[in-house]
């Protein structure tokens, strides 16, 4: 029964893929919690700086930020800060977010504006070096939690290219989280920073006075504090990717168990039909022997 034999091999190599894939499944839904309590941990920090920002810039009239600047006309030159994994094994969810980087930028690139980008995991570096597209800085490798000493350098290199005129708007490319089974792709404009993004709340404009003491001055501390605001959105970024990241793991290791079960249970199906014909066939040439010696 060598046909036999070669199924039982199958059987023996998708139950050993089932194992592996059930741990990886168990494995990311470990990661995953971790990563939604992470993210969730940076928002209030988000939006207290956001709110800070926002009153200090309103404060402070007759300063105008350069993050908050406008451009005339056109943009002849945009950055993207492109933020994927550094691994696979995570359903479509690199997929969807770099197909979405891709329509931005033929966008871009059919107005006549020139490219540059940030790429942030190893998912998003591989894609924007087969496409050919002006890559000024990287970071790879950053684990399983976000840390910002490594995003700062990145971010701060698209930083200063907007700041010197070199670009006239960034946007920001990542996976928002929304729930376990839904991440969405989401290509956003980080800079020039919008009036509706520093809007403040009527709660908070309750909770921060007005007036101001500054020091060295206005435009230093301003400055500063929006730097420290973009920075935070693009971490809240990295941090929504990466509980995304861990939840599409999850699922998608699931539906590799369940299909690895439902091929075994097909396997063992056609393996006893199988055998069971052999048997049948087996007895037929008995009894005919039989019949043929009796005769």
């Amino acid at each position: 029964m060598a046909v036999g034999k070669e199924i039982r091999g199958k059987i023996k190599s998708v139950e050993n893929t089932k194992k592996i894939t059930k741990a990886m499944e168990m494995v990311a839904a470990s990661k995953m919690r971790k990563a939604q309590e992470r993210m969730r941990a940076a928002r209030p920090y988000a939006e207290k700086i956001r709110n800070i920002t926002a009153n200090l810039a309103k404060a402070n009239p007759e300063y105008r930020s350069p993050y908050m600047r406008k451009v005339d006309g056109s943009a002849k030159a945009v950055g993207f800060i492109v933020v994927t994994t550094d691994k696979g094994l995570c359903g479509g969810l690199n997929t969807n977010i770099l197909r979405a980087v891709t329509a931005k930028m033929r966008e871009a690139q059919a107005a006549g504006q020139q490219i540059s980008a940030v790429a942030i995991g190893n998912k998003g570096l591989g894609f924007l070096n087969r496409i050919g597209a002006n890559v000024v800085s990287q970071v790879t490798q950053l684990g399983d939690a976000p840390q910002i000493d490594k995003l700062i350098g990145p971010v701060k290199t698209m930083l200063d290219l907007f700041i010197a005129g070199k670009l006239d708007a960034v946007y920001l490319c990542f996976t928002d989280f929304i729930n376990t089974m839904k991440q969405e792709p989401t290509v956003e404009q980080l800079l020039p920073l919008a009036a509706e993004r520093l809007a403040v709340s009527d709660e908070a404009k309750k909770q921060y006075g007005w007036d101001y003491i500054y020091e060295p001055d206005a435009p230093a501390v301003i400055d500063e504090l929006m730097t420290r605001y973009v920075e935070g959105l693009v971490y809240q970024a990295v941090a929504e990717n990466m509980a995304s990241e861990q939840s599409a793991r999850m699922v998608a290791m699931k539906s590799a168990t369940d299909n690895a079960g439902n091929l075994i249970n097909e396997l063992k199906l056609i393996y006893n039909k199988t055998r069971q014909a052999a048997i049948t066939k087996e007895l037929s040439e008995i009894v005919g022997g039989a019949a043929a010696i009796s005769g």
